[in-house]
């Protein structure tokens, strides 16, 4: 008899039948559908099933947790429903019939703008930094900057711009790079054609506003002439560029014959998309990019910006949990080249703030709730730095108020920095760093919608909580079950106590898995792991390329395919699993190199998997590779040294008691 059977024949009936099902797949952890019609799956019931941890849905998929043993439970349903397994891109291209065009947009925006945001953060924070030592006046009676009294940092305040100019200005080779990685082109030629759009041949783009026509240089063909001008900073124009690239690429590597395809295909595809992005898509790229800055920049200078401000800083938090929010990036970038500095970032930077300061309303309320505080903490820490996600669906979405209390604190803050016409010079550092992106001028503007977004939320949140979570919430109640189960325990017999005690599961000490900095399981970013849905367990920011076996383990499970995974399975029966990298299952395996199979027996520091960061990082996921302790084979405490430097095979990194 199958292992699921039972549970595999209710799953096939709640989720619709097999009538109801386009295309299934698997992950390491968690079965992946894309349905027909997903309001007929009975979520309810799914999750009542024995095998089942949880349910969610994410970009066109309903996904389902099983945990470890997902490929067995996999093979059993598909067997049982008739239905052959596809791969995770089949199952990723056909869940894109469950999203509307704009779901479609969206994403592709934010899988586009995915690989350049470390970029954009970091030359966010170089611009702060030059803001400070060349711009802010501190010294001799507030009249001179540290640039204008010392030449070290005079040299500093010009060396800075080198980085700055590089991400900024040619930001259109890293959005046409991005298109050609995401839509599986040649990367090269992407590359080339963004530097073909900020060339230094061409009239630089900004320049073109103060530029006479008649001094705007020309290439003529005899026939008609086109306008030498540059696209630095554009992104609308570098978006349709990279498409149109990307389009005429495919087109040639279909009718062409592959014996002459590698030096037919790239001249094809190159030359006529350069000449079509300067003489087509680049103009109107241009005014569809200049149109939205100037509606946008006009609502937030009209006579109604106020009531757009509001609006704004409400809804952000849950645009924010839809994904919509990759369209500010490109809106951001815009009003940056074209107006020298948004009023739109400094609003989403307050958002994360007052986020941050509703957590940190639970964090009090929930001082004696000890598991709470496991994800409370972490999630207001990474809020505070401008990531709101573990915030955002690990606890203010899960109660609700904390949720709406953030919302409305944001919008007061965003009045407040409209108001005063708070403007960043940069987009990418959010949170309380956030600061670092403002210009000099409105700093103390800023700090007062700061406060305000940390008063107000934290605020209402504490009142409204204080009625609203119960006891059971707020205090973490393990006395009474320590009593109730002491006086069983004195009548068990002695030698039964003996064989109990005999039985018990001895201390169990766990390795580093790799070298890096340890972290939170609330800190990563996929809710399946850090609301601790797999159970507890912790993540590593990797500062190498191994991960290795924590215990002498059995080797319980692998993903042969996508190599990104692996279970361990120790001698108490104590279940483990090792997962590099999150959402690297689409990689299909590139980058990832496998050291073991199913059924070997390894020893703690045993090499288990190697994998590249730059792969990881070029396909735009983050590499925190999660430890998670799915069977806990009757160890009742478990401690995770998260927060600090670890090396594998020497620290000690969790404690199964």
């Amino acid at each position: 008899m199958a292992k699921y059977q039972e549970d595999v024949k209710a799953l096939l009936e709640l989720i619709g039948g097999k009538a109801n099902i386009q295309a299934v797949s698997h992950c390491m952890t968690r079965m992946r559908f894309v349905l027909a019609d997903p309001k007929k799956a009975d979520e309810k019931g799914i999750e009542n099933i024995p095998s089942v941890k949880g349910t969610f849905t994410q970009a066109g998929q309903y996904q389902v947790i099983i945990g470890n043993d997902v490929a067995n439970f996999y093979q059993e349903f598909t067997k049982y429903a008739g239905i052959e397994g596809v791969s995770k891109d089949a199952v990723k291209s056909a869940a894109k019939t469950n999203q509307n065009p704009l779901q479609r947009i969206m994403g592709a925006l934010g899988e586009i703008f995915a690989p350049i945001i470390p970029a954009l953060i970091c030359g966010g924070l170089v611009l702060g930094f030059r803001n400070i030592i060349g711009e802010v006046d501190l010294l001799n009676g507030r009249t001179q900057s540290l640039a204008d009294v010392s030449q070290f940092w005079a040299g500093m305040y010009s060396f800075l711009w080198l980085i700055g100019e590089a991400i900024f200005h040619f930001l259109p080779v890293g959005i046409t790079w991005s298109i050609t990685k995401k839509m599986g082109t040649t990367q090269i030629l992407g590359i080339v054609l963004g530097l073909t759009l900020i060339s230094p041949q061409l009239l630089n783009g900004f320049s073109v506003a103060t530029t006479p026509a008649s001094e705007i240089p020309v290439w003529d063909f005899g026939f008609a002439q086109v306008q030498m001008i540059g696209y630095q900073g554009q992104v609308v124009a570098a978006i349709l560029a990279g498409f149109v690239l990307v389009y005429l690429e495919k087109f040639f590597k279909k009718i062409c014959p592959e014996v002459i395809s590698m030096v037919v295909v790239p001249f094809c595809a190159l030359v006529p998309a350069v000449l079509i992005a300067h003489t087509v898509v680049g103009p109107i790229g241009w005014q569809i990019g200049d149109f939205i800055a100037n509606i946008v920049n006009m609502g937030l200078n009209s006579n109604f910006k106020l009531l757009f401000a509001a609006l704004f800083g409400l809804f952000y938090a849950p645009i924010v949990m839809t994904g919509l929010h990759h369209m500010t990036n490109a809106i951001d970038s815009q009003l940056v080249n074209t107006y020298d500095g948004t009023n739109l970032w400094p609003m989403i930077a307050l958002s994360n703030i007052a986020q941050g300061s509703a957590v940190l309303a639970m964090s009090i309320l929930q001082k004696r709730n000890e598991r709470a505080q496991q994800v409370n903490i972490p999630a207001c820490i990474s809020c505070y730095l401008g990531v709101t996600e573990p915030a955002l669906f690990g606890v203010n979405m899960k109660y609700g108020f904390p949720l709406v209390c953030g919302m409305i604190g944001s919008a007061c803050a965003a009045m407040i920095s409209i108001g005063t016409n708070v403007t960043a010079i940069s987009i990418g550092v959010g949170g309380l760093p956030g600061i670092l992106s403002i210009y000099p001028e409105y700093w103390l503007n800023f700090l007062l919608a700061m406060a305000v977004a940390i008063v107000v939320p934290f605020v209402l949140t504490f009142i409204v909580g204080s009625r609203k979570l119960s006891r059971e919430e707020r205090v973490l109640e393990a006395a009474p079950a320590a009593e109730a189960a002491a006086p069983a325990a004195a009548e068990v017999p002695a030698a039964q106590a003996e064989e109990q005690t005999a039985a018990a599961p001895s201390r169990v000490e766990l390795k580093a898995i790799c070298d890096g900095r340890t972290l939170p399981l609330s800190e990563v970013p996929d809710e399946v792991f850090s609301q601790g849905v797999m159970g507890e367990g912790m993540a590593f920011e990797p500062t190498g390329d191994t991960v290795y076996a924590p215990a002498d383990a059995e080797v319980s499970v692998v993903m042969e395919d996508s190599r990104h995974a692996c279970g361990l399975a120790l001698a108490d029966g104590t279940e483990l699993l090792i997962h590099i990298g999150i959402d690297t299952v689409d990689m299909n395996g590139d980058g990832f190199t496998l050291f073991v199979h199913e059924g070997d027996h390894v020893r703690a520091g045993d090499k288990l998997i190697t994998f590249s960061p730059d792969k990881i990082a070029a396909a735009g996921h983050p590499k925190t590779t999660v430890f998670v302790v799915t069977e806990p084979a009757g160890h009742e405490s478990m401690t995770f040294n998260t927060g600090i430097d670890v090396q594998h095979g020497e620290t000690v990194s969790a404690v199964l008691e």
